[in-house]
């Protein structure tokens, strides 16, 4: 699996020969790497309906006739606006050509223009050669994470701008929770009000749980190899 960082929480997961986008923000995004209109995708996947995660979803699938994979409210609202979607709830998955998506807990909130749009959600992707991400969404640390992390995570994609979400400490703590095999930090330093020093977080996380960090800059990728693991 081939996972490519586009600032903020969006990245692009090319697998089993497709590629699958995660909270595309884009336009807007001061440290995207890309613009919406150079995106190629056969999915997309959203955590929730905030702007700076449902971003340019819109525009993506319209062009590329990606099928938009989201909560019940949230996707219905994008299917009357003539988009391809496929439903998902909480705790509910679903197989599809390049593996298996379900949709976890997450404590933020999801809203359209003050319209709810659903719960918010983490996203569980196991590829079907066997490879299991955790892309967290925006949330705050709860302890079930550890329950999350029973699926054997191969990497973690976890919030550490505070204010929004989780901070560098719980961050930290949701490491020690979900026991991946690799962690990444994301949605920091887009915006001031949360910026971060990965860095230092790579550096604590690594000494207090010896689970290794590693840090992309937008428009860096990586590959992760199958561990094993059910999502």
């Amino acid at each position: 699996m081939k996972l490519t960082f586009h600032g903020h929480a969006a990245w692009e997961v090319e697998t089993g020969g497709a590629r699958v986008w995660i909270d595309p923000f884009l336009s807007g995004n001061p440290l995207a790497d890309v613009s919406a209109d150079e995106v190629n995708a056969d999915y997309v996947i959203l955590s929730h309906a905030h702007a700076d995660h449902l971003g340019d979803t819109e525009a993506i699938a319209a062009r590329t006739g990606a099928v938009v994979i989201a909560m019940n409210e949230l996707a219905n609202h994008l299917a009357s606006r003539g988009l391809r979607t496929e439903v998902l709830q909480i705790g509910g998955g679903q197989s599809f050509s390049f593996g298996r998506v379900k949709l976890v807990p997450a404590y933020h909130s999801s809203s359209v223009d003050g319209l709810y749009m659903g719960k918010e959600a983490g996203i569980l992707l196991r590829d079907i050669e066997g490879t299991v991400i955790y892309h967290a969404g925006d949330t705050g640390l709860f302890s079930d994470m550890a329950l999350i992390g029973r699926a054997g995570l191969d990497a973690a994609l976890l919030p550490i701008g505070d204010k929004f979400t989780m901070g560098p400490e719980d961050a930290l703590a949701a490491v020690e929770l979900l026991k991946p095999r690799l962690a990444m930090p994301m949605h920091y330093d887009t915006f001031d009000p949360i910026k971060q020093d990965a860095r230092a977080w790579k550096v604590a996380v690594e000494a207090r749980t010896g689970v290794p960090v590693l840090v992309l800059k937008p428009g860096e990728s990586c590959i992760v190899a199958a561990g094993g693991g059910t999502a």
